[in-house]
């Protein structure tokens, strides 16, 4: 049982790091923490030598504290085959736990396929320490492509990172790892978000275009004419779908994101688009279904259509929201019909309305 600390030379600082062996059981433990090396002409200053003292104090109060874990068996070697083993395997395994939600097991399985991108052959437990994390990032920030080998936006690229952060969180909290190294790297800012929307001369085009699936035309119309998510519109039943003297035709469901229970009035319109009603417990939307492919179909419509904007599936939702809110309803009530919990969600497409509103006001130039 032996806990040494160690120096490495790292470009022009000293890296400083434990070497722990126990019953046979060799792990490294890099600290972040770094000297300065004396110049090959000249000394140190004092500011240097006194900066290299503390952080070299430090690391040694770290290795007796690992020495005295060690000793108690508190620090886990006991766990270091956990710490030897397949994170990419740990990641996978969660990833197969969302299957169920298509949206997030989609973004899961696309941060699964940078990280075997960013650690080519594998990556363990025991390596992932600040500067693999940052490299990452960097990974996602200058290098990580799209299908379409476009550049990450930095919303992906946050999300990604977050979900690998979360990864290791739960690692943490099940006792794989004994120290959580996310705590030490900065998360990914988010940017201003874009939201795609289409004008009502726009969905107008698409109803009168051709869809190679056709019920994928008519679901994203539908989401167009209510604001339903996909995952709302892939688990929508019959039952959801009611009708009553006071309300009209409105859908009773429960929000797969928020898990919130919802009444939706629905238009007359809305409704007949769904075509002969089915039994009780059968989805409406048989056959529909979520992949790269059926996204390229969906592009592949709208541009048929002759509408030049990229356009996802939950552009339909916020075409709905933007709609509501161009035609005159209030957004307190936009919210509502969302399904939002705050306010501050929805406003996001009122000041999306209101830079259409200046650009409108540009249009008209006079020749004074």
């Amino acid at each position: 049982m032996n806990v040494a600390l160690r120096q490495r030379k790292k470009s022009n600082k000293i890296s400083l790091y434990l070497d722990i062996y126990h019953e046979g059981v060799r792990k490294y433990e890099y600290l972040q923490l770094y000297l300065t090396p004396k110049p090959k002409k000249g000394a140190l200053t004092k500011e240097q030598k006194d900066d290299n003292k503390k952080t070299f104090d430090l690391a040694d109060s770290i290795r007796s504290k690992r020495q005295l874990e060690l000793q108690n068996g508190i620090y886990g070697m006991q766990d270091m085959a956990k710490m030897k083993g397949s994170f990419l395997r740990y990641f996978e395994y969660l990833t197969e736990k969302r299957k169920e939600s298509i949206g997030n097991y989609g973004n899961w399985d696309s941060v699964l396929k940078h990280l075997r991108k960013y650690a080519k052959f594998d990556i363990t437990f025991q390596q992932i320490d600040k500067r693999w994390l940052e490299g990452f990032k960097d990974y996602l920030k200058d290098e990580a492509k799209k299908p379409g080998k476009q550049q990450l936006a930095q919303n992906s690229q946050s999300s990604y990172f977050n979900k690998l952060r979360a990864a290791i969180n739960q690692a943490y909290k099940e006792g794989i790892i004994p120290r959580n190294p996310v705590d030490e790297v900065d998360c990914i800012r988010l940017g201003d978000t874009e939201r795609e929307f289409l004008t009502l001369d726009e969905v107008q085009a698409i109803v009168k275009a051709d869809c190679e699936i056709p019920i994928l035309k008519t679901a994203f119309i539908f989401s167009c004419l209510t604001g339903l998510r996909w995952s709302d519109i892939q688990n929508l039943t019959w039952s959801d779908v009611q009708h009553s003297n006071e309300i009209g035709y409105y859908i009773r469901f429960r929000q797969k994101k928020t898990k919130g229970t919802q009444t939706l009035p629905i238009s007359e319109q809305a409704y007949n688009l769904l075509g002969e009603r089915g039994k009780q417990p059968d989805r409406v939307f048989i056959g529909l279904k979520y992949s790269a492919w059926h996204n390229v179909k969906l592009q592949n419509w709208v541009t048929l259509a002759g509408i030049t904007k990229t356009i996802t599936f939950h552009c339909a939702r916020h075409t709905y929201a933007t709609l509501q809110l161009t035609l005159g309803t209030d957004i307190y009530t936009v919210s509502k019909l969302l399904g939002h919990k705050s306010l501050k969600n929805t406003q996001v497409y009122a000041k999306v309305i209101d830079e259409k509103k200046r650009e409108a006001a540009n249009k008209i130039i006079l020749d004074l």
